[in-house]
């Protein structure tokens, strides 16, 4: 069976890693899911999402010339599902923010360098 790019196919997960998951497919063949193809939110470890033996349906992003498959299972999700959107800040309210921890970042620096016995000029 020839693994196309884009068709949508079911597999095991055979392996985890810190950097992805490999899924063996139906066809025999085995591809990648990268840890940044695994969900439609940030993960950090792997495996509080997939498990070695886990069967996952993954959608073929890319072949390789070498034959390696690259897989996604996030892209068979609703990108609008995604649970960790930043709230939509303005223009202004991101300068206030970043003017308000600048403010408390050197009033800090003061703070330390006084406890110091002043500046290391």
């Amino acid at each position: 069976m020839s693994i196309e790019v884009g068709s949508i196919v079911v597999g095991e997960v055979t392996g985890i890693t810190n950097f992805g998951a490999f899924v063996e497919l139906e066809s025999g063949e085995t591809g990648l899911v990268h840890i940044s193809e695994v969900a439609n939110t940030y993960v950090k470890d792997i495996s509080n999402f997939l498990k070695e033996g886990d069967e996952v349906k993954v959608k073929v992003i890319n072949v390789d010339d070498d034959g390696k498959i690259g897989l996604s299972i996030k892209q068979l999700e609703d990108p609008d599902d995604r649970i960790d959107h930043a709230p939509e800040m303005s223009f202004d309210e991101k300068m206030e923010r970043f003017l308000k921890q600048s403010s408390e970042r050197q009033q800090d620096l003061k703070s330390r360098e006084a406890k110091n016995g002043g500046s290391s000029n």
